[in-house]
């Protein structure tokens, strides 16, 4: 039998754990990037917001995990952080403070450059593993019946080369011409949809005090988006090489600055100044970045009753989300484990698609049901069924702030460690019906020894 190809678009997360599932099932496998990628955990022009807070959740991080062992032990290695949660969280949510419960789900915190170049370290060490850099992808070969491959074109010298494939896995991201190529073949629209609620970024690193550059907890105070003002939040995450990571964030007409002298007072006026405290007097390490690409986009690849064979679509070519829940990065990871699945059960692209589709889901309804609610949000209205599952949740999350069990629950499902369908055994509908019993902490969850540790340093 012929050797078989195939071929994945885009060589960031997705695109390389893509690859890394295709390896399993193909002779070789090729990946086509536009940028020239960096030899280290450095960023690089097409990823404009991997300088802002990333969160691998521990779903997500059991699933690279399971694609590329040994991965976990090589972003310890390499300086990046696993925190407890509850226990290393610090956090105010929409309904009051997040209790610190013993350990029962994790979060990996590093720049999100270091994760790239980690994974892409693990991932090109197979032989069958190839990189062209620089080359851009500009059409696919084949017909609205099958796909067979994709012409790419050098950035620098602008020559176009056929790449023969058995299967195209499209991983370019925010950016991808999915929709639009197949469109050339006859094919109908993709359905799409959006939630934009005007959010805006703002990052800096700073300098950790020396002692509390090991095991701090991650500090965040959510915006409540059902107040009638603009959401704003503030996150500090322990990156590596003893450094804080701190992104601010605001809904349409609640946005923070770029401006250096506003970042510190940015971070004390959202609901509470816990953030903006703690990084008062910490040394900066880098100026303030902006970003502006925050809606929730995403492409119903699943809805077409037509779809090609030998293509598919994961990460953020299918959807995008607001990157305050943190969720894009494990979900191309579980989306990279269905990719693996159904390959493993001979299952076709439209099936595996679906697949992809199903993971989506969930993470999909946490981000839109909540960001639509924000003053001046742009996208479908909720329905009443929607509405109504959006109060369970509000009135799930406030139980949480005192009930250990429907903590867990939550968690789980936050951090796509169990179907969201969980949060609605009959177990949890009674808990949460019922209510929190008893009053949740009124002020930042610290400790005095963390906080001592900040304060012992400046």
């Amino acid at each position: 039998m012929a050797p078989t190809h195939a071929v994945v678009l885009g060589g960031g997360l997705a695109g390389m754990l893509s690859a890394s599932v295709l390896v399993r099932h193909f002779d070789e496998v090729t990946v086509v990037e536009r940028d020239k990628l960096p030899d280290g955990p450095a960023p690089r022009s097409g990823v404009p917001q991997a300088r802002h807070a990333h969160l691998l959740m521990s779903g997500g991080a059991r699933a690279i995990e399971s694609v590329l062992p040994g991965t976990l032990d090589a972003l310890s290695a390499a300086g990046a952080h696993r925190i407890g949660v509850p226990d290393g969280l610090v956090s105010l949510s929409a309904q009051g403070w997040v209790p610190r419960f013993p350990e029962m789900q994790f979060i990996i915190t590093c720049s999100r450059a270091l994760l790239d170049w980690v994974v892409r370290s693990q991932a090109v060490r197979d032989a069958k593993f190839s990189v062209l850099t620089g080359t851009e992808p500009v059409s696919l070969l084949g017909d609205r019946d099958a796909v067979t491959g994709v012409v790419v074109e050098d950035r620098i010298s602008q020559e176009r080369t056929s790449l023969e494939a058995d299967l195209v896995v499209d991983a370019t991201g925010r950016a991808s011409r999915l929709p639009a190529w197949l469109a050339e073949f006859g094919l109908p629209e993709v359905p799409s949809e959006s939630v934009d609620s005007g959010l805006a970024y703002a990052t800096r690193i700073f300098r950790a005090p020396p002692a509390a550059a090991a095991d701090f907890p991650i500090v965040n105070v959510q915006a409540n988006p059902r107040d009638p003002h603009p959401g704003r939040t503030a996150t500090l995450l322990p990156i590596e090489d003893g450094r804080w990571l701190v992104t601010l964030s605001g809904t349409r007409g609640g946005e923070p600055s770029t401006d250096e002298s506003e970042f510190v007072p940015f971070a004390r006026s959202v609901r509470d100044p816990v953030v903006g405290e703690l990084i008062a007097a910490a040394e900066p390490l880098s100026p303030v970045y902006g970003s502006h690409s925050t809606a929730n986009r995403r492409h119903h690849f699943e809805r077409l009753k037509a779809w090609p064979s030998g293509i598919l679509a994961l990460g953020d070519s299918v959807a995008t989300y607001n990157p305050v829940y943190g969720h894009g990065m494990s979900i191309a990871a579980q989306s990279a484990v269905a990719l693996d699945a159904g390959l493993a059960a001979g299952h076709g692209a439209a099936r595996i698609q679906r697949a992809v589709g199903e993971v989506v889901d969930g993470a999909w309804a946490m981000a839109t049901n909540q960001d639509i609610l924000y003053p001046g949000a742009v996208g479908k209205p909720l329905s009443f069924g929607g509405r109504v599952v959006q109060g369970y949740v509000d009135r799930l999350v406030r139980t949480a702030t005192t009930e250990s069990a429907v903590t867990r629950a939550f968690l789980d499902a936050f951090t796509l460690s169990a179907p969201m369908g969980r949060l609605l055994r009959p177990r949890m509908v009674w808990a949460t019906l019922r209510g929190p019993r008893g009053m949740g902490a009124g002020e930042p969850t610290l400790t005095a020894d963390e906080r001592s540790r900040v304060v012992s340093s400046e």
